[in-house]
């Protein structure tokens, strides 16, 4: 791991072109490529993930305002069962689970489960931002995760609203491995 100056040197030393593609995906706000780009290329110079994170970070900062924002998923009744009407198959249980990356840490996707043809498809992903936007202030300091929190209440909302079960392995801690539901 190198220091921030010579992190900061390295970075005024790219080409303007490097330069200019890795902001390119910091403006459109697609972080993990910015950080793949300057993994890649600097491997050989001696950075690393972290470096290329811290990196990405300091653009970010750099650039604030000006980042289209990738939107939140929205977390309404109405919008998710729109979502889930939209399902191929028959939706037969709404689940959450844990993901995570280096960009957003732990967040939760919400899942519609279907069969004739069976498979899942994605609702919505519960980033930290969003929860406590959906849950407010308050709400959003509960003992759970944010992410778990607002998920577990608009997904159960869901499946009350489908009379179908709903799941969530692991709602008080983040855990990519908790057992997936079965009928």
């Amino acid at each position: 791991m190198i220091d921030e100056a010579a992190a900061t040197a390295w970075w005024e030393g790219l080409p303007a072109g490097l330069r200019d593609e890795v902001d390119g995906y910091v403006l459109q706000d697609s972080l993990l490529q910015a950080i793949r780009t300057l993994w890649e290329i600097g491997r050989n110079d001696g950075i690393g993930l972290n470096d290329a994170q811290d990196i990405v970070s300091d653009r970010c900062r750099h650039y604030r305002d000006r980042i289209a924002r990738t939107p939140d998923s929205p977390l309404d009744l109405e919008s998710l069962a729109r979502r889930a009407a939209g399902c191929p198959g028959r939706v037969v249980a709404i689940e959450a689970i844990w993901d995570g990356d280096t960009v957003h840490d732990w967040f939760v996707r919400l899942l519609a489960l279907t069969v004739d043809p069976e498979g899942e498809r994605a609702l919505a992903t519960v980033y930290w931002s969003g929860a406590k936007r959906y849950l407010g202030e308050d709400e959003a300091a509960s003992r759970w995760h944010p992410s778990a929190a607002a998920a577990e209440r608009a997904g159960r909302a869901l499946a009350d609203h489908l009379s179908v079960p709903f799941h969530f392995a692991s709602p008080d801690t983040p855990d990519d491995e908790a057992p997936r539901w079965r009928p």
